[in-house]
């Protein structure tokens, strides 16, 4: 069962700390191994002593691993309160970083989670208000296993969420920074951590085979443009340049980065209204043939 409890309070930045419960956030389901059962029979045994022995032994594997998978199951309903294995502390969590344009009006919500490790995020809130940005209000809430932080924030100089896209790729990479800094582990399931973490990841996304490009209908006034690619710095403004010199407009956006994967989503527009058929199809065409070639010249297409 989903719980949550306000662990910060920050004056300077006059927010207002609630809490209240999250959805689930995706998280990678791992099984252990099957157990292999042993031969039990009593005439193996030298006496009744080793005979229990050996029973308590499997059950005491039994519990554990069904343990093990229900706490690691999306499926699963409710996790039962049980101790924790032994080797749970040493999995690291996938960090997941998310920046919302759609969910208020008003201010750009950010969300981020890294299990259960993360603190009060005071200096990630300081890192942020060096933008030129305030937290007006925090949240934290416990799904599970995972405790998920979300700022409500806004431009300081204008009390409005955040429109411009290369301050929206400041903020995410400021978070992602913050998280190499605290939490130096989480490296090698960031991008950023080949270049700036003290271990470059040993998993290598393939952009060719991670990105996907789809155009959806939005209404009369706007289609959706979802993009999931192989995450990097910079990233989101490139992605938005080269719409922009197709000439196709960005009303709002989601960045969402899970770990070495970016997964973002584009309100976009064409002088006003929702792009066609044919204008989709080229959007997506440049979009797939910069991400999957980074290192050709945007210009040369």
């Amino acid at each position: 069962m989903a719980f949550s409890s306000s662990i910060f309070s920050v004056t300077q930045f006059s927010s207002s700390i609630t809490s209240r419960p999250s959805s689930a956030i995706s998280r990678q389901t791992r099984f252990p191994a099957q157990i292999t059962s042993p031969d039990l029979s009593p005439a193996l045994f030298d006496d009744r002593r080793k005979f229990v022995g050996g029973v308590m032994s499997l059950l005491t594997k039994s519990i554990k691993n069904r343990v093990y998978a229900s706490i690691n199951s999306i499926d699963s309903a409710a996790t039962p309160s049980y101790p924790k294995s032994e080797d749970d502390d040493d999995v690291v969590p996938m960090p997941m970083v998310m920046i919302d344009q759609d969910a208020d009006p008003e201010a750009t919500i950010v969300q981020l989670s890294f299990g259960n490790r993360l603190g009060a995020l005071i200096d990630t809130m300081r890192a942020l208000k060096d933008l030129g940005l305030d937290v007006i209000k925090g949240t934290v809430s416990t799904e599970g296993s995972i405790k998920q932080t979300k700022f409500s924030i806004t431009k300081r100089d204008t009390g409005r969420k955040v429109e411009d896209p290369d301050l929206l790729e400041q903020i995410r990479l400021t978070i992602i920074n913050n998280l190499l800094k605290y939490h130096p582990e989480c490296s090698e399931q960031l991008a950023m951590g080949e270049t700036f973490g003290i271990k470059a990841p040993e998993k290598k996304i393939d952009v060719d085979i991670a990105t996907h490009i789809h155009v959806k209908e939005d209404g009369p006034k706007r289609s959706l443009l979802v993009i999931e690619t192989a995450d990097r710095p910079g990233l989101v403004v490139e992605m938005i340049k080269v719409m922009a010199d197709v000439n196709i407009d960005v009303e709002s956006a989601e960045i969402d980065t899970e770990g070495l994967v970016a997964k973002d989503k584009f309100h976009v527009s064409y002088q006003g209204q929702a792009l066609n058929r044919s204008l989709s199809q080229v959007l997506v065409n440049c979009l797939r043939y910069f991400l999957r070639r980074p290192e050709t010249d945007i210009d040369s297409y």
